[in-house]
C-alpha cells in the first residue's frame, strides 16, 4: 500500500509540474515565437570545461547572480547578450574586480555595522552577502583567494552570530525551506529549484544550530555557510548546491513571541509526526536528484543518531556533526600521539576524559572506539579494551551504569560501579575528580559549555602521566569554547598540544616559543567527503570511509611540524593542495575503501 501510494504522489507530483510548464509557455502564440527566437539567440558561456547555455539577456543576466559578471564581461559578450550600454564602458579583469572589492571592502567594514555593538566580523558577512547577492562568481573567488580569513567569516564563529539574527538580515532568498504545513506537497515543491542537477544538499531543522541551542528557521545559515565551503574547498559547481531548512516549528520562546521571526511560530514537531516530515522531504529530493549527497547539520542528539541509523544505508547521505566531527577530532588525537615522539599505532593506550555526551560528544567516542579497535584487530576483545581507554562526563557528571536513564547512545561508555570505586571515583563525579584520579593524556571537550576547563580542572591535568597532555576544546562558537589556549597554556606550559573548533591566535612565551593553537575544523574533511562520494560513485557513505579520511588528515602533516605542536594545516595551505594530492587522494580512499 506504501509503494502504491508513493507512485501516485508521484504521479500527480509531475503532472502538476508538467501542467505548470505547459501553462507558463503557452499562454500566447507572441509568447511562444518569442520562446522560439529566444531559443536561437541562447548564447553559450564555459563553465569549467563544459560550455553552459544562457538563456536570459540585458538586463536579467545582470540581475542573476550565477551569470552576472559585471564590468567583467567583454565587449563581444556585452554585444551577444544585450549587455552594451547597461555597464560602464570599461572591461575589468576579474582580479581587477577582486581589487576594487577589497579596497572597498576594507573601508566599508567599520560603516557597514549597525551601531556600536554590531562586530566587525558580522559588517563583513554583511558585504560579502551582498556581493554573493549580485555576482556569484567573483563572491567564491574572493573567499578562495582570501580563505583564512573569510572561511571564518561565512563558517563558525560568525555564522552563529549571522543564525542568531538571520529574521533580521533576510534581504534575499537562498536555498529551500520545506515546512511542517508544506506535508503532502514536497514532492512537486522539489520542481520549483531551478536546478536540473544538485549534487549536494545541507539540511537542518535549526534544532541545535552550533552551541547556541534552537534557532529554528534562522539555522539556514549554517546551511548556507557550509555549501560556500563545498564550493571554495572542493570545487563543488555552486549551481549545483542546495541549503535547506526543515521547518517542524521552535521550542525557543523569544523566537515564539518574536513578530520578526520568519519561521512557523509554533513549537517543535515531535515522534511520528517528526519522522513524517522529513521522510517526506528524503524521498522528494532522492526522487528529483537520486545521485545526490544529503549532510544533515545541527540536528539535535535526539534526533541526530536515529536519523543517520533510519536513512545511511538507503541514501547517500551523513552526519557531519556526528561524523565529520568525530573524523577531525580522531585526525587530532592520532596527532597529538604523534607529537608525543610515538607511532599512530600507540593510540589504543591513550585514557582520554570526554566532557560532553551529546550528538558530537558520542559520535567523536564511538569513531575513536573503532579506530582503537581497528588498531588492535577488530575482534571483541578489541572493543572491550577500546572502550575503556573513555571516561563520558556529561551535565550530571561521570557516567557510569548505576545512571537512572541512561542515553542508549552513552551506555556503551557507562563505566562499571564497582571499576570506578577502585579509581576513586562514583556515579556523577565531577569533571575535576575524574581528571584528578585518571590522570588522562587528552581532554576531550564537546559540551556546548564555555569555560568547562576551568583553572581547577586544568590545574587537575598537570597530574597527566602522559610528556604532552592535550587540550581539545571542540565546542563552538568561540564563546562555547571550553577553554581559551591563553588558559591553558598558562597553566600547563608550552608542551601543551591544544586544539579548539573555532579560531584562535597561537600564543607566545618569548624567546621564539610558541604555543600553537590548531583549529579542528570540520573543514578538514566534509568537503573532501562529498568530493569522494561524487568521484567514487559510491552509493553510501560508510564508516571505513570517513575512517580513511580521518586517518589521511592525520598522516597530511610532517614529523617535524608535530612535534612542535603542529597537528593539524592551516586552512590556506589545505585548500590549496594541487590536483594529485587532494582529488586523486580523495578518489583513492573513498573509491577503493568502498569497493
Amino acid at each position: 500500500m506504501s509503494n502504491f501510494s508513493s507512485q501516485l504522489r508521484l504521479s500527480s507530483s509531475l503532472l502538476k509540474h508538467l501542467k505548470h510548464q505547459i501553462n507558463a509557455t503557452s499562454s500566447t502564440t507572441s509568447a511562444s515565437a518569442a520562446a522560439m527566437m529566444f531559443e536561437r539567440r541562447s548564447f553559450t558561456t564555459t563553465e569549467g570545461s563544459r560550455p553552459t547555455i544562457v538563456h536570459k539577456r540585458s538586463i536579467d543576466i545582470l540581475h542573476d547572480p550565477w551569470f552576472n559578471k559585471g564590468t567583467a564581461f567583454s565587449m563581444t559578450e556585452r554585444d551577444r547578450l544585450d549587455l552594451r550600454g547597461l555597464l560602464p564602458p570599461t572591461v575589468m579583469s576579474s582580479q581587477q574586480q577582486i581589487e576594487r572589492f577589497m579596497v572597498d571592502l576594507k573601508r566599508l567594514e567599520v560603516q557597514a555595522r549597525d551601531g556600536p555593538s554590531d562586530p566587525n566580523a558580522l559588517a563583513k558577512w554583511r558585504i560579502l552577502n551582498r556581493l554573493h547577492d549580485r555576482n556569484e562568481t567573483m563572491y567564491y573567488k574572493v573567499l578562495i583567494e582570501n580563505i583564512e580569513e573569510y572561511a571564518p567569516i561565512v563558517y563558525t564563529p560568525t555564522v552563529g552570530l549571522v543564525c542568531q539574527n538571520y529574521s533580521g538580515l533576510f534581504r534575499r532568498p537562498r536555498g529551500m525551506y520545506f515546512s511542517a504545513e508544506d506535508r503532502g506537497e514536497m514532492m512537486s515543491m522539489v520542481y520549483n529549484w531551478p536546478a536540473d542537477q544538485v549534487d549536494m544538499i545541507v539540511v537542518t531543522d535549526g534544532s541545535r544550530i552550533l552551541g547556541l541551542g534552537d534557532l529554528g528557521v534562522q539555522g539556514i545559515g549554517i546551511t548556507i555557510g557550509k555549501l560556500d565551503l563545498y564550493v571554495a574547498a572542493a570545487g563543488i559547481n555552486p549551481q549545483r548546491v542546495l541549503p535547506v531548512m526543515i521547518d517542524v516549528g521552535t521550542n525557543n520562546e523569544r523566537l515564539l513571541k518574536d513578530p520578526l521571526y520568519l519561521g512557523l511560530q509554533e513549537h517543535r514537531l515531535d515522534g511520528e509526526e517528526y519522522i513524517s516530515v522529513v521522510d517526506e522531504f528524503m524521498e522528494a529530493v532522492f526522487t528529483r536528484w537520486p545521485h545526490v549527497i544529503v549532510q544533515f547539520e545541527d540536528f539535535q542528539s535526539k534526533w541526530a543518531f536515529n536519523l543517520l541509523q533510519r536513512y545511511r544505508n538507503t541514501y547517500r547521505m551523513f552526519n557531519d556533526d556526528v561524523q565529520g566531527t568525530a573524523g577531525v577530532a580522531i585526525a587530532g588525537l592520532l596527532g597529538a600521539v604523534r607529537a608525543q615522539g610515538k607511532p599512530m599505532i600507540d593510540f589504543p593506550k591513550q585514557k582520554i576524559v570526554v566532557a560532553g555526551a551529546g550528538s558530537a560528544g558520542i559520535g567523536v567516542v564511538n569513531a575513536a572506539r573503532k579506530t582503537m579497535a581497528r588498531m588492535l584487530g577488530n575482534t571483541e576483545s578489541a572493543f572491550e579494551s577500546a572502550s575503556s581507554q573513555f571516561w563520558v562526563v556529561d551535565a550530571n557528571g561521570l557516567i557510569t551504569e548505576e545512571r537512572t536513564n541512561i542515553d542508549p547512545q552513552a551506555l556503551p561508555f557507562a563505566r562499571k560501579a564497582k571499576e570506578v570505586g577502585h579509581q576513586g571515583l562514583r556515579e556523577g563525579a565531577s569533571l575535576v575528580e575524574v581528571v584528578q584520579q585518571i590522570k588522562p593524556d587528552v581532554l576531550l571537550g564537546l559540551s556546548a559549555v564555555g569555560g568547562l576547563f576551568s583553572k581547577e580542572v586544568l590545574e587537575a591535568l598537570k597530574g597527566s602521566t602522559s610528556t604532552r597532555p592535550a587540550i581539545f576544546a571542540m565546542s563552538n562558537p568561540t564563546k562555547n569554547a571550553e577553554c581559551t589556549p591563553e588558559e591553558a597554556f598558562s597553566v600547563l606550559g608550552d608542551q601543551l598540544i591544544f586544539a579548539s573548533g573555532s579560531p584562535f591566535n597561537d600564543v607566545k612565551f618569548g624567546d621564539g616559543v610558541i604555543g600553537h593553537c590548531n583549529q579542528g575544523n570540520n573543514m578538514y574533511l566534509f568537503p573532501g567527503i562529498g568530493l569522494g562520494t561524487l568521484l567514487s560513485g559510491s552509493r553510501i557513505i560508510s564508516d571505513g570511509m570517513l575512517q580513511a579520511a580521518a586517518e589521511c588528515l592525520a598522516a597530511y602533516m610532517k614529523d617535524d611540524e608535530v612535534l612542535k605542536g603542529i597537528i593539524y594545516p592551516s586552512i590556506s595551505r589545505y585548500i590549496r593542495l594541487d590536483l594529485t594530492e587532494s582529488v586523486a587522494t580523495f578518489y583513492l580512499v573513498f573509491g577503493l575503501i568502498y569497493y
